[in-house]
């Protein structure tokens, strides 16, 4: 399997880097690469790119686990691409297990706002009282009923190894490698040659998103939560990532639209 080159970047510790560039409100664009392809574009970076590194650590684990209704209603603001759509989960870094309860919203204008507090490592795969209270907040904020937090269940795990670039002032990257997605029941897909990288920025393109452009690389619409439903449960709608799936992610799927998730309007 193709290694990616990042022993030759510098390293910046974390706080330097949340100091440069905190982006927590933002302007996300995601690209689907190989792991040979990405290596190729991360030989090109110039050497003054510098490197999360945390105790020696340069790719540490993630997992994330998902909350949504048994009618998926945060996966069907996504699967309908409304202007006001969320996501709650919780962030755990299992390295340290430093644990958080978040909400990523997007906005009507295409920014995500990510807010988070802290949370227990050993409560990651529930909602706690206080964590629905958290949720309740985050639907209301998006126009949906608060009252709806006492449905919320797990309906997806992911877990992944994370690398975080930063190669100017105010322009964050990761890279996500490893990716696999499981449900409670403990189906499980995964994508060993897949890395997802994602820019982060105030709004604007950066010359990192250029040189992605111009290595032949385009944004692409992928969410690892509404993917990995879509990859595992079939029978959900999934025309938006029906492409990504079958062409990038070699995961055949049959296209189907909205109209067949047997469940509500929202």
């Amino acid at each position: 399997m193709t290694a990616l080159p990042l022993d030759r970047l510098t390293p910046v510790p974390l706080a330097d880097m949340l100091a440069e560039a905190p982006l927590m409100t933002r302007t996300d664009r995601k690209y689907v690469l190989t792991r040979q392809s990405c290596a190729l574009w991360l030989g090109a970076l110039p050497a003054t790119t510098r490197i999360l590194d945390i105790n020696g650590t340069r790719d540490p684990g993630y997992e994330s686990v998902y909350f949504d209704t048994d009618d998926l209603l945060t996966f069907r603001l996504a699967v309908q691409q409304r202007r006001r759509r969320l996501k709650l989960r919780t962030r755990s870094y299992v390295d340290s297990h430093d644990t958080f309860l978040e909400a990523k919203t997007r906005q009507g204008d295409d920014t995500t706002v990510k807010e988070r507090v802290d949370y227990a490592w050993e409560s990651r795969s529930r909602l706690t009282a206080g964590g629905r209270s958290y949720a309740a907040e985050a639907l209301a904020a998006v126009g949906q009923a608060p009252s709806r937090a006492a449905e919320l269940g797990i309906t997806l795990t992911t877990r992944y190894r994370r690398s975080t670039l930063l190669p100017a002032p105010g322009v964050r990257v990761t890279l996500d490698q490893g990716l696999t997605c499981s449900l409670p029941d403990g189906r499980t897909v995964a994508w060993p040659d897949v890395v997802i990288v994602e820019t982060k920025t105030d709004g604007a393109a950066s010359p990192i998103d250029r040189s992605l452009w111009h290595a032949g690389h385009r944004p692409t619409a992928i969410s690892k939560y509404a993917t990995g439903l879509a990859a595992l449960r079939p029978e959900l709608p999934h025309n938006r990532w029906a492409r990504l799936l079958r062409d990038r992610l070699n995961s055949p799927v049959t296209p189907r639209t909205v109209e067949d998730l047997p469940c509500a309007a929202v």
